[in-house]
């Protein structure tokens, strides 16, 4: 029966709300855009003990361009309670339609990665789970526990869902003491109802401000992709809002359009202009900013918490 089922998952479309959609042309990357696979042994250490413990990437799943640098140097983004998501954004590669239930075993098979990987730095992401009543927070509390009595050297960060009509959720999440909690943005308000029509921008917004009044010592982290034809005033109005919500860290990345049936690629946006993204939103306030493009929420994300930490020291020091 389970491998019938199996099968049957794996026949089904990936992006079944995405197939009466007309097709979006697929631009060409530039030559900045490019990346190479590896070849490196290490890649292939990282991931046989991903699959030894039954575990998903979002590195695999969202396609990242990364994933041979960061796996080359054991560097994996765990994306915890399934691979399919319940909500359907325009820009995402990862699987959506009906989730199972939860892996009451996932926990523990992430500590037992994480350990072999022997990590200084773990980023711990999810799909969302609608379909649960917490939205999955206590899953990803006990999985910051369970390495946490493994690995107890090992900083950790998460990027959760938002939570959306999950009252009490955040609050489970916080409470098991995330070094990093990052919740992306992903776009621009005005964006929102054509890339990310589930979710709201002010809820979004709302919940990284509260992690602050809940733990004011707790990393926050969010990310914004562009490429969608956002203008850059709207961009720099995104920057004050996020430093509103006291947002630490912000990264900036191009969006990639995974297929022919996702949001279409509305300009690349150039290295340059990514600079000028990042002096912004050092001067409004930020202690860390990662904008380039191929800039995602985890890429360097053990050395950006090296940074990010240093940073804070510095910033308490001169007040």
């Amino acid at each position: 029966m389970v491998t019938l089922l199996d099968t049957l998952k794996d026949q089904r479309p990936r992006h079944p709300e995405k197939q009466h959609r007309p097709d979006q042309p697929v631009l060409k990357k530039p030559d900045w855009i490019r990346v190479r696979a590896s070849s490196s042994p290490v890649f292939n250490e990282t991931r046989n003990i991903v699959k030894e413990n039954n575990l998903v990437t979002v590195c695999e799943e969202a396609g990242c361009p990364n994933i041979g640098e960061c796996w080359s140097k054991k560097h994996a983004t765990m994306m915890i309670m399934g691979d399919t998501c319940t909500r359907a954004c325009a820009f995402c590669n990862v699987r959506t339609g009906k989730p199972d239930a939860l892996d009451g075993d996932e926990p523990r098979n992430v500590a037992n990665a994480v350990a072999k990987l022997d990590l200084n730095h773990v980023v711990i992401t999810s799909v969302d789970r609608d379909d649960l009543d917490d939205g999955g927070a206590r899953h990803i509390a006990d999985t910051i526990l369970a390495i946490r009595a493994e690995s107890p050297r090992t900083t950790i960060e998460v990027l959760t869902p938002d939570f959306l009509r999950k009252n009490g959720a955040l609050e489970i999440v916080v409470e098991a003491k995330p070094d990093v909690f990052n919740h992306n943005i992903e776009t621009v308000p005005g964006r929102y109802l054509t890339v990310r029509p589930g979710a709201r921008y002010y809820h979004s917004l709302r919940l990284l401000e509260r992690v602050k009044e809940l733990d004011p010592t707790m990393f926050t982290k969010s990310g914004l992709m562009v490429g969608f034809g956002e203008s850059r005033n709207e961009v720099l109005q995104l920057m004050d809002d996020l430093r509103m919500a006291n947002v630490d860290f912000l990264t900036i990345g191009q969006y990639l359009q995974p297929t022919k049936k996702h949001h279409r690629i509305e300009e690349f946006i150039t290295p340059d202009t990514f600079k000028s993204y990042e002096t912004a939103a050092y001067s409004k306030g930020f202690l860390l900013v990662s904008s380039s493009p191929l800039t995602r929420s985890s890429y360097h994300a053990d050395e950006d918490f090296a940074r990010l930490r240093k940073a804070r020291e510095q910033q308490l020091a001169t007040h």
